[in-house]
């Protein structure tokens, strides 16, 4: 890290007198004292524990100043900044740095596949500059300028993952990092009952245009009507990806458990990504029209999109002990993503059979039944033979599926009933056999996969 004491206090217009201290360099920032390391600025977040209460700890493992925000008395002879607040203090250092070291930023976007999106950037990118991106899930108010703060001093593009629950939320950041590109995944229902419709939601993710430079790219699906009335003022160049009609379309070549094969318009060229589905090959387009803008060849987006790594849980391939292969995605769903992932799950050859283990989709609203209801659009009994459904709204679902489905072949448990789940996963389940399990964090089924893993 390139930043001193004194620079962060006239950043962070702390209000002590800071130069009681001589200046000195700052190897790093940590708001959780159990990462700080010899060097570090502390910064003492106010959450369910005051981090402020933690400042020893912070001192034992050599922390050597920290903000302070506290009405107790900061330690004696220990360098602090005070401020009003340490959360708005470490944005503002972020601000001051990003504008210090420069490097280009790229922002992702989306209701689904924004991690995928930025892990793919990355990996493209990678190939001609030095690249940071979003580590984890660190994407909102806390983990965006952390992210901003931990970059390399030789990084040239980073690439920030921007998350939101509600309006506003993109716009604060996409102010905060001014980035010099942007792109929206896709348009799902996510959160959709803190912003009431799809429109809401549209306008939600457009806010990333908020920081983006004039003369800046934003790129965004195709196939989104409405996001056509909210980009055609904007100054900015507009890409527009997509398997039909866009700037930079796909024709998918080949789909298989473990990769997707796929050319794209005005080339000859197959490019492959190590993971399935169509859904993915948008993500895929996205890095592509990026690195395209960046005046990378054709060899070094092949190579990127062959090459990059998925962030953990992010439509994972796992094997049990037995030989069962699990498709495991479990850290988000919303309507959208649930009937992409289970489209492509249909076509993946198997020598055994298909199981569909689907968990409830949070935060949809009052409409949340009949959406959980329509994902029955994408079960066939011929492509997926089992259906298990487990969650108060997957209720709706297995009312529908009743009609479609033989009822020994669906399951439906309540959320009490996650090791009935299981044990009856377990019954059904043969060594030739391959399950997907989707659903929203908050249900849970990562400890199914890992109890699954073990038969």
């Amino acid at each position: 890290m390139k930043l001193t004491f004194w620079e962060a206090a006239e950043a962070t217009k702390a209000t002590n007198d800071w130069k009681q201290w001589a200046d000195f360099d700052l190897t790093g920032i940590e708001f959780d004292s159990r990462l700080i390391t010899q060097g570090n600025l502390f910064v003492p977040l106010k959450g369910e524990n005051d981090g402020h209460s933690f400042i020893k700890n912070a001192m034992d493992k050599e922390a050597k100043a920290a903000f302070w925000s506290s009405a107790k008395a900061a330690p004696e002879q220990f360098p602090v900044l005070q401020v009003t607040d340490t959360l708005k203090a470490m944005q503002d250092l972020a601000v001051y740095y990003l504008k210090k070291m420069s490097p280009t930023v790229i922002a992702i976007t989306g209701s689904n596949g924004k991690t995928t999106t930025k892990d793919m950037t990355e990996a493209v990118m990678a190939q001609q500059f030095k690249t940071y991106k979003t580590q984890g899930n660190y994407n909102n108010d806390i983990g965006l300028p952390y992210t901003i703060l931990h970059m390399p001093d030789d990084t040239e593009k980073l690439i920030l993952e921007m998350g939101m629950d509600h309006a506003n939320e993109i716009d604060f950041l996409s102010k905060l990092a001014q980035p010099d590109v942007a792109a929206i995944t896709m348009i799902g229902e996510a959160h959709i009952e803190n912003l009431g419709s799809r429109e809401g939601i549209a306008k939600a993710k457009m806010e990333i245009t908020a920081g983006l430079a004039t003369k800046g790219l934003l790129v965004v699906p195709a196939a989104e009507p409405l996001l056509v009335p909210l980009i055609k003022d904007l100054p900015q160049t507009i890409k527009t990806f997509g398997v039909e009609q866009a700037d930079c379309q796909a024709e998918i070549i080949k789909v298989q458990k473990d990769y997707t094969a796929f050319k794209i318009n005005g080339s000859d060229t197959i490019f492959t990504i190590p993971v399935p589905g169509k859904y993915n090959v948008g993500n895929a387009l996205i890095a592509m029209t990026i690195g395209q803008w960046f005046d990378l060849s054709e060899e070094q987006i092949k190579t990127g999109l062959a090459t990059f790594q998925l962030t953990k849980n992010r439509t994972e391939w796992l094997k049990s002990r037995s030989g069962i292969e699990l498709l495991s995605d479990v850290y988000n769903a919303n309507p959208t993503a649930m009937n992409l992932v289970l489209d492509s799950f249909s076509q993946m050859p198997t020598k055994g059979k298909r199981v569909a283990v689907l968990g409830d989709m949070l935060e949809l609203g009052p409409d949340s039944a009949e959406m959980h209801a329509c994902v029955n659009e994408h079960l066939d009994q011929n492509e997926i033979s089992e259906v298990v459904l487990y969650g108060t709204e997957m209720k709706a679902l297995y009312d529908v599926l009743l009609k479609k489905y033989p009822k020994n072949q669906i399951h439906y448990f309540n959320k009490e009933e996650k090791e009935s789940l299981t044990n009856t996963l377990k019954s059904i389940l043969t060594p030739q056999d391959m399950v997907v399990l989707k659903a929203s964090n908050g249900m849970g089924l990562n400890e199914v996969v890992t109890k699954l893993l073990e038969i």
